[in-house]
Parts: structure tokens; sequence; C-alpha cells
């Protein structure tokens, strides 16, 4: 096994990108959470506030000799709308950003080139932030792998479905 590499985004609500990332060949690891702002061990519903600066994110951990990392990167602009300052659709707020949390100055320009390189499929210009990577705090149990743990939801059917098609369509070789 090759070394295993962890990236740390940021999509809207990260049970989307989660449901995505969680059925990609060579992830071995999705663990949604919050980052980015200024609470100490924030909750769930202090970061849905809006007033603790989080962002709602996810780490994801994969084997880049089995998917590489373009195609992780790729998926994040596939899974949600990066032209959309602080929303995705109902979801609105800082802690819905799009954001790429970067652990050093080589993932930061890494980040940074797939920015310019997915801007080529959008018309308006892509909002996602680079924001230095700083204590990732895992969120409460129940949003680990929610897509799986509640395929029926409402949210699950109307928003994530259509988000996992679109990923299965674009990256069919790796989205099972």
């Amino acid at each position: 096994m090759s070394d295993l590499r962890t990236l740390t985004l940021g999509a809207g609500c990260f049970w989307c990108l989660d449901a995505v990332y969680q059925r990609t060949t060579g992830v071995t690891s999705v663990i949604s959470g919050y980052t980015g702002g200024h609470t100490p061990h924030p909750t769930y519903r202090e970061v849905c506030s809006g007033t603790t600066g989080h962002a709602e994110a996810l780490q994801v951990t994969f084997d880049p000799e089995i998917v590489p990392t373009d195609v992780i990167l790729g998926l994040f602009f596939t899974g949600h709308d990066p032209t959309s300052l602080n929303a995705q659709g109902y979801d609105v707020g800082t802690q819905y950003r799009s954001a790429m949390f970067y652990a050093d100055a080589a993932e930061k320009a890494e980040f940074a080139q797939a920015i310019e390189t997915a801007q080529q499929h959008f018309d308006r210009p892509i909002v996602t932030t680079l924001e230095p990577l700083g204590v990732f705090h895992e969120a409460e149990p129940i949003h680990q792998d929610f897509y799986t743990n509640n395929r029926f939801n409402g949210y699950c059917r109307v928003i994530i479905d259509p988000k996992l098609s679109s990923a299965r369509a674009a990256y069919s070789e790796w989205v099972s």
C-alpha cells in the first residue's frame, strides 16, 4: 500500500460530499467535521448558528495509487457549486462556504491549481477559499456516513441523490 493522503475540504453540507467519497474506490476514510473557526470544540448547533467561524468540512483519506488526487479534487468540484458564495442551495451562511483547507505550502499550490483547472467548467468565477488547516473537530456520530444511515431521509433523496448521480456519471471508473 502506498502512502495515504488526507485532504480537508468544505463543500456546503458535509453529508453531500461524504456520500460521494464513501462510494469512491481507493478512499479509506471519510470524517465529517468542522474547521476554519475560532470556537474551541464546536457543536453542530453552534456551527449552524454561523457564529463560530467554522465551516462544515470533511477529511477524506485515500490511496493516490488507486484513486488519483485529481479525481478526489474533481469530485469536490462536481459535488457542490463552487461559484456560490457562502451558500449551497438552501444551506446559507459562512458555515457552508466552499473551502479547501491546506496543510502546507505545497498543498496550497496544488489546491490553487485545482481551482484554476476546474474554472474551465464553470461560467461564473469559482469562489472557493484557500484557508490554512487549523484544528479539525470531528462532528457528532449522527453526521458520520449520514447518507448510508438515512438513505430515505428527504434531504438525502432531494439533495444528495442528484449529486451522487452526477459524481457517478462524471467519475464512473471510481464512484460506485
